[in-house]
């Protein structure tokens, strides 16, 4: 019976903690040292949680489209700042500052986002140990 006990206590604690591993912090998947400018059109939006994606198409210095993905905070931390899903539909240009992967990848930490009227906004995660007042 003990056995029985402490291997339900073990399997609920490593349930608990999935949702702490699956939600990751800047430093772990993005390069602070490497900031970087994308302008292009909008492909999708996924406003999910704990993250909301964005991807784009832009052109490389070859003239080749490719797609990328820009994160940023979940939608209710998007909303607080003022970025609402009305703000952005499939197929407006933005322009999205921020952070490159740190694999390489297609993938930016959207730390802000020009709209199409102009207006600039907020898109990262508070409080994700990303650079501070970038």
């Amino acid at each position: 019976m003990q056995l029985n006990l402490a291997a339900f206590v073990t399997g609920l604690g490593l349930l608990a903690s999935a949702p702490m591993v699956a939600h990751h912090s800047f430093a772990a998947e993005f390069d602070g040292n490497k900031a970087f400018r994308l302008e292009g059109t909008l492909t999708k939006i996924e406003w999910t949680n704990p993250h909301s994606y964005f991807y784009i198409d832009v052109k490389d210095g070859k003239g080749n489209v490719v797609n990328w993905a820009c994160e940023g905070g979940g939608p209710g931390a998007l909303s607080r700042r003022g970025f609402k899903r009305g703000d952005i539909k499939l197929g407006d240009k933005i322009v999205v500052d921020g952070y490159l992967a740190k694999d390489g990848s297609h993938l930016i930490d959207a730390r802000r986002v020009t709209l199409p009227d102009g207006r600039t906004l907020s898109g990262g995660s508070e409080g994700d140990g990303g650079p501070a007042g970038r």
